[in-house]
């Protein structure tokens, strides 16, 4: 059974900034929840920032520049908590590995977690397309990210690399790795 990392706000942990939760219900989501799928993980909480925290960004950049060391991530008043961001995604790795998650769920918009989109750096709420240093991370490492609006697109996701772990296992009428239909 396939594993997917997951923001813990999203699995209804109250661990962001602010202290509250952004829980994800139903669905696919439930679905993954009760088959025991879901491997909560926060990389801000487990790179030792506290709830609740000072809003922070990216400045000079995206998640892969943070990684590279061309950009860091502050908060509103200049604080540098680059080190916790990168300590965080480093530990997200870990975690993903030693579960065997090859696909993670992840906070939109997140300075960690955002996979499309961040905030700008500049702290009025503008955003711009990148992404945050826990994806940029996971995805140097060949796992695919996802953001919460895209849960058919994980589904298609997990049901591909199933039918690639187990051709056997492949519903009827489709053809196995030989090309002979089942």
């Amino acid at each position: 059974m396939e594993r997917i990392l997951v923001s813990s706000c999203m699995a209804g942990r109250p661990v962001r900034y602010d202290g509250a939760a952004k829980p994800v219900a139903g669905g696919h989501f439930e679905r993954w929840r009760k088959e025991g799928r879901l491997v909560p993980f926060c990389p801000e909480i487990s790179g030792g920032l506290a709830v609740p925290r000072a809003p922070a960004e990216i400045v000079g950049g995206t998640g892969g520049d943070v990684l590279d060391g061309t950009a860091r991530i502050l908060t509103g008043t200049g604080t540098d908590v680059t080190d916790e961001f990168l300590r965080g995604a480093r530990l997200a790795l870990e975690t993903a590995r030693r579960t065997g998650a090859r696909t993670a769920l992840l906070k939109e918009g997140s300075p960690s977690c955002g996979s499309h989109r961040i905030y700008d750096g500049t702290f009025t709420g503008a955003k711009r397309p990148g992404t945050g240093v826990t994806t940029a991370l996971l995805q140097r490492a060949g796992i695919t990210v996802f953001s919460e609006s895209e849960l058919e697109a994980v589904q298609a996701h997990l049901t591909a690399l199933e039918r690639a772990s187990h051709p056997e296992k492949a519903p009827h009428g489709t053809a196995d790795k030989s090309g002979t239909h089942h």
